[in-house]
């Protein structure tokens, strides 16, 4: 794919970007959704409760969105986003292949991710040494010793960010899943890689003093890191001044209109908070997607 900015960008491809990738696309703006089908919550359920269909599995209805989406005009790249920037006028995507792309518009439906690994340690040294964003609180563990648990996207790329930091930087995972690109680049690095390997324990009192493996090793660590996804929607946002609902700060706030904080940026889905339902999902990539058309259809008159 040449083509590198486009009206409108979706990050996510699950039922909420599928839709939100239909109705933009239908409203004749060049529309490209990036992400992974299987990576969606919806891909493994069986949908019973949706509206006009009588059960269906959640890979089947993916896969005819993404169809729909692509008949509409819609474009899709499998590729993960690692970081989002303001690019002048446009935003600026880039994707773990290390491609850079721009949009007028950005649609962000990339779910939520549960990031929990329910090991002992895990709940009483949350946010006293244990983390999810890197982005955050990298800067704290300067000339220590951190762990990133995780082996996608987020964690390959949050563990060389870690780098920047951190003395010494250990990635423990059961596998590695993630572009030629990136693989490459964790290769060439100094990140101690533990693969085939799973965090069983968190030891510390009051804080993180290491981590035990399913082999019985240790590793005395004063941070941990967990990214078990993508890179997840609220570290993405929140480079950009993406506002969090004020109830929870666990989720996007968004208006009516799917708007984010931020003018140009709509979220629809799991990431603007509950229920966890298809129907809501969709209703709200609909809304977003139409709304981003009109945003960048608006813009590019401006300009």
């Amino acid at each position: 794919m040449e083509k590198e900015l486009f009206d409108v960008i979706i990050i996510g491809k699950g039922p909420a970007g599928l839709q939100a990738a239909i109705h933009a696309g239908r409203r004749k703006v060049s529309t490209l959704v990036l992400g992974r089908l299987n990576r969606s919550s919806a891909f493994d359920a069986h949908i019973e409760n949706f509206c006009c269909i009588d059960g269906k599995n959640g890979t089947d209805l993916l896969t005819q969105a993404q169809l729909k989406a692509e008949e509409s005009g819609a474009v899709f790249l499998e590729e993960d986003v690692v970081d989002l920037s303001r690019a002048g006028d446009f935003f600026s995507v880039e994707t773990d292949t290390a491609r850079k792309l721009k949009s007028v518009a950005l649609i962000l439906a990339m779910g939520v991710h549960r990031n929990k690994l329910g090991i002992k340690g895990e709940k009483d040294l949350l946010g006293h040494g244990i983390s999810h964003c890197v982005d955050c609180d990298g800067g704290f563990f300067r000339d220590e010793v951190v762990a990133m648990v995780g082996g996608e996207s987020a964690a390959v790329a949050g563990a060389l960010v870690l780098l920047f930091y951190a003395k010494e930087v250990h990635l423990i995972c059961d596998k590695i899943e993630v572009s030629e690109s990136l693989a490459e680049n964790l290769k060439d690095s100094s990140v101690r890689v533990h693969e085939g390997k799973r965090l069983v324990e968190i030891l510390g009192d009051s804080s993180v003093e290491g981590v035990v493996l399913d082999d019985g090793s240790r590793i005395n660590a004063t941070g941990v890191f967990i990214e078990l996804g993508a890179k997840g929607a609220v570290a993405l946002a929140g480079k950009l001044g993406v506002e969090l609902d004020r109830d929870t700060m666990k989720y996007i706030a968004v208006n009516r209109k799917q708007e984010t904080s931020v003018p140009g940026i709509y979220a629809a889905g799991d990431i603007c908070g509950p229920p966890w339902q298809v129907a809501k999902a969709v209703g709200e990539g609909c809304v977003a997607g139409l709304e981003a058309a009109a945003y960048a259809k608006k813009l590019k008159t401006i300009v």
